[in-house]
């Protein structure tokens, strides 16, 4: 549960920005969209190990954008 401290005289939109910014912080969406479907381990490691080898390839110079 995410709490603001909210001061009197502080306008409804500061609030909700700080609102915002902690919810996206806590990364609570991100983690819902990740459990909506199941994702075998053994794809979960090939999709971080094909991200490590493209990333490599970006920085070496090896991909030409």
């Amino acid at each position: 549960m995410l709490i603001i401290d909210s001061k009197d005289c502080e306008n409804i939109d500061k609030a909700l920005k700080k609102y915002k910014k902690k919810f996206e912080k806590s990364r609570v969406l991100l983690q819902l969209r990740e459990r909506q479907a199941f994702i075998k381990p053994s794809i979960r490691r090939r999709m971080e190990v094909l991200k490590a080898v493209y990333k490599q390839q970006l920085n070496t110079g090896q991909l030409d954008k």
